[in-house]
């Protein structure tokens, strides 16, 4: 319990220093709150809009959610159609290729405009924030396996499927979940700039607000509240992944 509250700790102290460093800089240097507000107006802030910060942060958790889980469905799908099937996987992997190649704040206006102002749009622009490092992790997993475990279920006269699904894919699983975790702060910059092109609701569209009324203050508080989501959320899937007992394969 001690060395968990230390290593919680350590890991809190690079934020705890920066914030330090923060305050003390607007003081000595005399910076203008509009350029750089201090932490404490920032801190005043978050409390005095603590509401809305907290509803427009469901909004943007949602999107992400389901913009990641249809990321991680349709990477495993991908992954395993790709690795199984060679014609598929000459078909479909130069058009996964060329998807990741194009900038992917050029897809948020035309998501916007084909599916409006509300939850689907963010949700592919997550999606597609995501889904390449998921599907590139998992087909290296698969590669991946040792030879020498092949080479064993192969003396035991197994047969392909039951090596892939014995073998293969418990052996994919650490580098699926280090997938995710790349995927999954993706998935939250998607969403923002799904929200910063069009939208009603969404720290995104709070920070569009407080930028429009010189709010410097309130726009620090809302980028906070964006990167503690994106860590939360990845501290979840780190906290599964060690859960992945195949990892010692």
């Amino acid at each position: 319990m001690i060395s968990r509250l230390i290593r919680l700790l350590n890991s809190l102290l690079g934020f705890i220093v920066i914030m330090i460093l923060w305050q003390v800089s607007v003081d000595i240097f005399e910076i203008r709150p509009y350029l750089l507000p201090s932490i404490m107006s920032v801190a005043q802030s978050a409390w005095e809009y603590r509401s809305d910060i907290f509803s427009h942060s469901l909004v943007t958790t949602v999107q992400v959610i389901y913009g990641f889980g249809a990321a991680v469905i349709g990477g495993i799908i991908i992954s395993l159609l790709v690795f199984v099937n060679a014609p598929i996987r000459r078909i479909v992997m130069p058009v996964v290729i060329a998807i990741q190649g194009i900038p992917k704040v050029a897809l948020a206006p035309l998501f916007v405009v084909w599916f409006g102002y509300g939850t689907m749009s963010k949700v592919l622009m997550a999606f597609f924030f995501a889904f390449f490092p998921i599907i590139i992790s998992t087909l290296g997993g698969f590669a991946g396996t040792p030879v020498h475990l092949v080479e064993h279920f192969r003396a035991l006269d197994a047969s392909a499927t039951t090596t892939f699904w014995r073998l293969r894919v418990p052996s994919a699983l650490p580098n699926f979940i280090d997938g995710c975790k790349m995927a999954m702060p993706l998935a939250v910059i998607g969403v923002i700039v799904g929200e910063f092109v069009g939208s009603e609701a969404g720290l995104g569209n709070l920070l569009l607000l407080a930028n429009a009324s010189a709010r410097t203050d309130l726009m620090f508080a809302s980028i906070i509240t964006i990167t503690a989501i994106s860590g939360l959320l990845y501290g979840i899937i780190y906290l599964f992944g060690r859960l992945v007992w195949w990892r010692a394969l």
